[in-house]
């Protein structure tokens, strides 16, 4: 799994991912995982609330804020690849909310992200609690 497919990019705030190549190791672990056999692409973006409000507006017709929208752009069933936009400023509330840590709530955003371009899905309460189980597993997967 070539690590150098996995990038981070930030969107109209200040922001640096901690331990990026511990974090590129871990999401490839988690696809391999999944049964995939490659990333083409992966693209993280961080970004304020309002860029994702306005992506969710722009391309999903959602006038609400979130933490998370994630594009699946592979063609292959077998391979990886999309753009998954990641509001830090919802990430921070959620872990104030959830009483967790910032870090702990990225990361969980992140492979949420990851684990639907995997295929899972969290619309219906059977497809979330699976999600929630799967999140969980690879957060314990972690060895940072």
């Amino acid at each position: 799994m070539a690590l150098k497919d996995i990038h981070f990019f930030t969107e109209d705030i200040a922001f640096s991912l901690k331990e990026k190549q511990k974090v590129r190791e871990w999401i490839a672990q988690t696809i391999k995982s999944e049964g995939f056999t490659r990333v083409a692409e992966l693209n993280f973006i961080f970004c304020s609330d309002e860029y994702l409000l306005s992506i969710n507006k722009q391309y999903l017709d959602h006038d609400t804020y979130t933490d998370i929208v994630t594009f699946d752009s592979s063609e292959d069933e077998t391979v990886i690849a999309g753009d998954i936009f990641i509001s830090i400023e919802r990430i921070r509330e959620n872990a104030a909310k959830f009483g967790v840590a910032d870090r702990d709530e990225l990361h969980r955003v992140i492979i949420h992200g990851v684990l639907h371009l995997c295929g899972y899905y969290d619309k219906k309460k059977e497809d979330k609690t699976l999600m929630t189980q799967k999140e969980d597993q690879y957060l314990k997967a972690r060895l940072f």
